[in-house]
């Protein structure tokens, strides 16, 4: 089976002996050499989405002048090693625009890096690959995607989202600098861009994290702004009149205007002023004009979100005094410029680091060695050594303390594990108590708590470019707040970052604060993302084993979903261990004598409710088995023998209890089996009101356990 982590091992391996491509022999008539690299990008960008009959390319054509001054003068990277750890990132959060960034990854002649980010190989972005935009398997999707194409920084996805990933990334940038920089070692000095449209500011996504990056100070980031005043609908007029200069100013950025996007000495100069401001992150105002095709007799074609056509093509590239019957033409002395600018600069830079690196070896080597275990992804020996044990307590505690507990042990031992939340971590539990942990601020950036406002969309985001950083974050809120971060947190699964996405006030439990803050649907949306482990531990022992599994994730963002009331902490010398959570689901009790009639199966505080009911069951006669299920995704991994085990398909009669929407629970229960859970919203009212009102009682599961007996002996056995 093709899994998308094999098919991009692949496809890296296949690259390693590919080189360049020739180009034909006609030349364009430029004679000044930036020009020159600058119309290649433009017709290498309009060439390719004419040739996948779609895509953007008006803005890459307009923007070609910005990103060529940025990449060959001011980009501190390298493109023989564009995984080094100091280099500049730059973030594409005009995903549409991807031509601009794959045509500079061609031209710059960037390695490819395997998936792991360990192994160097051929160019990351051939001219096929440019000539494939947005083929099947290809290097040059739509979009920009992480671990897909080398030198692609971020997944950007929906507009707004890739600018606040950036901010993640220049808040890593200032705490790493911050823990790791000694006298005369600037290990970390690196600065963050990232490219930005009418539509990303549009997004609240983008206003949250600009506010966010103002307030923190971030002068290591900066925001291009290419203001081209149109959008899908057409002009932005019709929905987007604000003065964006005057809300970044307030936002307590430093703004600065360039005039015309072609003016590379203005671009130059706008560029040196984000590198010479000390105390604010930079708001680049590039004004442009979207790409038209050039004038014909037709009139005009808009390139915003259409092909140029063949006709349009041929009239704009005389007009680059290009050969109109070129296609994808990488001219004479096209590829050796960039070498002698970007890659020659990048490689300087890369190489002057990695001689400090080796001095900072010597001088500080247990501070090398917190950095190899970051960029190897890898945890500190005895990680886990002081993580509590958990007596067992029919009062228990709620998940989310327990968890509480948990998080501050581990990082107590794994110092580049920081935290966030948005505006919820006194009730999330998750604030850093350990010695020295701090509050990151502008004027202590080596602080570990983040304080991220009511911001959950940009709380997500900054998580992930925290993570892209090589940092294990941790973020906040409630379940119910979860769909406010669904975007952001949906690329986190989809760039396979180890993001912990910690929800907690879980369920109908919430009681007085009513439907509007009692997650429903939230569980069912959460395990429908691929590739997110989604993980609702009944107690203080499964809590124990969900951090274990999470902190040993590394391509793999994990939800922790947790309790506000207290849970009974398990005697586990009664019942099974909790060490069973690592697969996904296991058998926590059976009957006494013989094998189970009935299979009682919960999550969370739910749990507790099957092990009453079986109890009840037990002495009325029936015998009963309760299985934990606390994450679907990894039971699924098990074998099928395993599953089995735990879910014997001979035994149909099955009940499943779980104070969220009923929404897959099918696969489980099975043709004859009952679902208890929730089919309307909540109500405001005391726990044990709800409890009622919706049938989570120990009473309601025996008479459902009874119901799909009854439903199994009417039915009879079907071989």
């Amino acid at each position: 089976m093709w899994t998308r982590k094999r098919l991009r091992r692949t496809l890296w391996a296949s690259y390693v002996d590919k080189g360049m491509y020739m180009t034909p022999t006609e030349q364009p008539t430029i004679t000044d050499t930036d020009d020159l690299c600058v119309a290649t990008i433009r017709t290498l960008c309009m060439d390719a989405v004419q040739a996948a009959a779609s895509g953007h390319p008006g803005t890459p054509m307009a923007m070609a002048p910005v990103i060529y001054t940025l990449w060959q003068e001011f980009l501190r990277f390298d493109p023989d090693d564009p995984a080094w750890p100091n280099r500049d990132r730059f973030v594409l959060s005009a995903g549409h625009a991807s031509t601009l960034l794959y045509a500079t990854l061609h031209l710059a002649g960037v390695r490819a890096v395997d998936p792991t980010y360990e192994t160097l190989g051929g160019p990351a972005v051939t001219l096929d690959d440019i000539r494939r935009f947005r083929q099947l398997d290809g290097r040059c999707p739509g979009h920009p995607e992480y671990r897909w194409t080398s030198g692609v920084e971020a997944t950007t996805g929906p507009l707004g989202t890739g600018a606040a990933t950036a901010v993640g990334m220049a808040i890593a940038g200032r705490w790493l600098a911050a823990r790791f920089n000694r006298p005369g070692f600037d290990v970390f000095d690196h600065d963050v861009y990232a490219l930005c449209g009418d539509g990303d500011l549009m997004e609240g996504v983008a206003a949250e994290a600009a506010s966010l990056a103002g307030h923190l100070r971030l002068a290591n980031l900066c925001w291009i702004y290419d203001n081209n005043h149109i959008s899908i609908e057409g002009g932005t007029d019709l929905a987007f009149t604000e003065d964006v200069a005057t809300r970044f100013i307030a936002y307590g950025w430093n703004v600065t205007r360039v005039g015309d996007a072609n003016d590379r000495t203005a671009l130059g100069r706008a560029f040196e002023t984000f590198r010479r401001e000390p105390h604010r992150p930079t708001l680049v105002i590039v004004d442009s004009q979207i790409a038209f095709g050039a004038p014909t007799k037709q009139g005009t074609a808009a390139a915003h979100g259409e092909p140029l056509g063949e006709e349009e093509i041929r009239a704009t590239k005389r007009f680059y005094n290009w050969p109109p019957d070129a296609h994808f033409l990488v001219p004479d002395g096209v590829y050796e410029h960039f070498a002698a600018g970007v890659g020659k600069r990048g490689r300087a830079e890369r190489d002057s680091w990695l001689a400090l690196l080796d001095r900072y070896r010597e001088a500080y080597p247990d501070l090398a060695g917190q950095l190899d275990l970051i960029w190897r992804g890898q945890l500190p020996d005895g990680w886990d050594a002081n993580i509590p044990v958990f007596p067992a307590d029919g009062r228990g505690l709620a998940t989310r303390d327990s968890s509480g507990k948990v998080l501050n042990a581990v990082a107590a031992r794994v110092p580049w594990l920081v935290g966030g939340s948005a505006d919820l971590a006194p009730s999330t539990k998750t604030r850093l108590t350990v010695d020295g942990a701090g509050d990151f601020q502008a004027a202590s950036p080596g602080g570990r708590n983040l304080h991220l406002g009511v911001r959950e969309h940009a709380s997500a985001a900054v998580a992930n470019g925290l993570s892209l950083s090589g940092l294990r974050p941790l973020w906040s809120t409630f379940l119910i707040f979860s769909d406010f971060a669904r975007g952001a947190l949906r690329l986190s699964a989809l760039m396979e970052l180890p993001v912990i996405h910690v929800f907690t006030h879980d369920s109908i439990g919430v009681g007085e604060d009513g439907p509007t803050h009692q997650p429903i649907e939230q569980l069912a949306s959460l395990r429908a993302v691929p590739g997110l482990l989604v993980i609702r531990p009944c107690d203080a022992g499964e809590v124990v084993q969900a951090w274990r599994v999470v902190m040993g994730l590394r391509q793999e963002p994990a939800a922790l979903v947790l309790s506000r009331q207290a849970l009974p902490t398990l005697d586990r010398a009664r019942y099974a261990d909790a060490a069973g959570l690592a697969r996904g689901g296991y058998v926590l009790v059976d009957p006494a004598d013989g094998d189970p009639e009935v299979i009682l199966i919960g999550t969370g505080s739910e749990v507790h409710l099957a092990l009453a009911a079986h109890e009840e069951l037990t002495a009325q006669g029936v015998r009963a088995r309760v299985v934990s299920l606390p994450s679907w995704e990894l039971f699924e991994r098990q074998p099928a023998q395993y599953r089995d085990q735990v879910l014997p398909p001979a035994v149909r009669a099955r009940v499943v209890v779980e104070q969220a929407a009923t929404l897959g629970w099918e696969r489980y229960a099975g043709p004859d089996g009952v679902i208890i859970g929730m089919r309307t919203f909540g109500a405001s009212a005391p726990l044990r009101a709800l409890q009622t009102k919706f049938g989570f009682t120990p009473q309601a599961v025996v008479s459902a356990a009874r119901q799909s007996l009854a439903a199994v002996s009417a039915v009879g056995d079907p071989a």
